[in-house]
């Protein structure tokens, strides 16, 4: 078994045809893209409804971070062969279908099939601040688990990535992950 997780975002979409953009890690074995959703979430439970999702491949980081962040209007895509979206700056997307569902009462196993796969940007390369702001938005997202302390040092180390490598997007994604944990100390404090 693959455990390199890669760190992605998948749109899937409920019957009703409502979008839902979530960063994920997946895993890549035998072919098959490997998703372990939360239970609850909205990724799992339109999953179950439609059996498909979309795999997008991107660099825009203000996805994550905005994810994250309260911040979920993304511009999307219809899908070419299933019915779904994908997110319009994706550089590549996989369009994919649930082949074997492995159920736990925290993170079921989603062994996912690739239906299609298409490129639209040529990938240029990732820059350091772009890996600060996925790892930034991960620690936001874990926020009600870490303390002040290991976010506080983990954050001024990704801030030198930030300081010497981002562009405009990385700044205005770290913008708002250093508001959600301005945000987060606020509410400690009052309570």
């Amino acid at each position: 078994m693959n455990d390199q997780i890669f760190e992605t975002v998948v749109t899937t979409q409920s019957s009703e045809g409502v979008a839902h953009i979530a960063p994920m890690g997946v895993r890549y074995q035998a072919g098959r893209v490997v998703l372990m959703p939360f239970k609850p979430s909205s990724t799992l439970a339109n999953i179950l409804a439609t059996q498909h999702a979309v795999l997008n491949l991107i660099t825009d980081t203000r996805v994550f971070a905005g994810c994250v962040t309260g911040r979920r209007a993304w511009p999307l895509v219809p899908a070419e062969r299933i019915h779904g979206q994908r997110l319009a700056c994706a550089l590549n997307h996989v369009e994919l279908r649930l082949d074997e569902l492995l159920d736990d009462a925290q993170r079921p196993v989603l062994r996912m099939a690739r239906v299609h796969e298409a490129g639209h940007a040529p990938f240029v390369g990732m820059n350091r601040a772009q890996a600060a702001v996925v790892e930034g938005a991960v620690l936001v997202s874990r926020l009600h688990m870490l303390d002040d302390q290991k976010i506080a040092s983990e954050m001024a180390y990704l801030q030198i990535a930030i300081d010497k490598t981002a562009g405009p997007g990385e700044h205005e994604a770290w913008g708002w992950l250093q508001q959600a944990i301005a945000a987060h100390r606020e509410k400690a404090v009052a309570r």
